[in-house]
């Protein structure tokens, strides 16, 4: 992947990701996943026999924060606030739009 390129796709909300299944996507153990939810930086959208499950807006926090902690070896605070303010520039930028 270079640094210009752009994936385009489709973001299914019905769709509930697991913790297995939103690690494998953000290319991080489980455990990362777990310590998020527990800190309350990532949000747990159902919770059906002890099994956590995600919504694609969870996703692409999930891969936000991970991105900046790696790229910036930032503690997951920081990260959760970078991402924050990346998606309060994409409302703000979306409501300009309307």
């Amino acid at each position: 992947m270079t640094r210009g390129s752009v994936f385009s796709g489709t973001l299914l909300e019905e769709q509930a990701l697991d913790v297995q299944e939103l690690a494998s996507a953000c290319a991080v153990a489980p455990e990362w996943v777990i310590e998020r939810v527990q800190s309350g930086l990532l949000s747990v959208a159902s919770s059906s026999g002890g099994e956590m499950r995600f919504v694609s807006t969870q996703l692409i926090r999930a891969r936000r924060m991970a991105t900046t902690e790696r790229s910036f070896d930032a503690n997951q605070e920081l990260a959760a606030l970078v991402t924050d303010l990346i998606e309060e520039v994409e409302r703000l930028r979306r409501q300009l739009q309307r």
